[in-house]
């Protein structure tokens, strides 16, 4: 199990957002690359990173932003927003990112999905954000009339390292992970699944370690390391106790 801090970018910023609304949003850090630097000083192995003005606008934005980040920590960085051609996840794996997060373009061109999983192996994922049971697109501004299962479903055969599945009623909001939905999509896939929204404390991280959610692989954290209402040293101990026992 990954625990992934995750850094949004808008404008050049790291911020926090509430339930996916641009016009909510928190700014943490005007120093994206020190905020990565900062969470691999906690012992963290894995960066998730969103250009949220990218996932708007459809293509990069906070291009500079992310290879600071590139240039400043050695851990691996999976990064979404704005990845709509293969043009582009070429240019971002060429750069150095780990793996690349499709989340609009899954729903609007599955095709696209399936060329760079099988042109890139292990190195693509597929963002499914969820509001109501039905995945939103266009950054969150577009609710479609598909569900997260309908969409995973599509690409199980593909070969996408992972769905990060998203929770947009959650998201930002301190109220603990949907682990009912997240580990209900598991079960129902082979794909590894990867919680997000609404990461609020130690709980969840407990919740994580749990034998009913061992089907994911991991959860993405934000606003509760930004907070301090959760203790990265206590988090990560949990989860290198539990690889231990395995």
């Amino acid at each position: 199990m990954i625990l992934f801090p995750a850094i949004d970018l808008k404008n050049g910023q790291c911020v926090r957002l509430e339930q996916g609304d641009m016009a909510r949003a928190t700014v943490f850090n005007l120093d994206p690359a020190a905020q990565a630097s900062h969470f691999a000083s906690q012992g963290f192995e894995y960066l998730h990173v969103v250009d949220l003005d990218g996932a708007f606008a459809g293509k990069p934005v906070n291009a500079l932003a992310v290879e600071a980040m590139l240039a400043r920590v050695t851990m691996p960085v999976q990064l979404g927003g704005g990845i709509r051609d293969l043009k582009t996840v070429e240019a971002w794996l060429e750069k150095g990112i780990t793996r690349v997060i499709i989340g609009t373009a899954a729903v609007r061109d599955p095709e696209l999905v399936r060329s760079a999983a099988k042109k890139f192996p292990g190195r693509v994922a597929v963002g499914l954000d969820a509001r109501d049971g039905k995945v939103a697109v266009e950054g969150w501004a577009q609710t479609s009339e598909v569900t997260a299962l309908d969409i995973a479903k599509r690409f199980e055969d593909a070969g996408v390292a992972a769905i990060i599945f998203t929770d947009i009623a959650r998201d930002g909001l301190l109220k603990g992970l949907n682990l009912e939905a997240t580990v209900a999509l598991a079960d129902r896939i082979s794909i590894p699944v990867i919680a997000s929204g609404g990461f609020a404390s130690i709980n969840d991280v407990k919740e994580l370690l749990d034998p009913r959610a061992k089907k994911l692989a991991g959860a993405i954290v934000g606003r509760a390391l930004y907070d301090g209402r959760l203790d990265p040293v206590a988090a990560l101990a949990l989860i290198r106790s539990a690889r231990a026992a395995a």
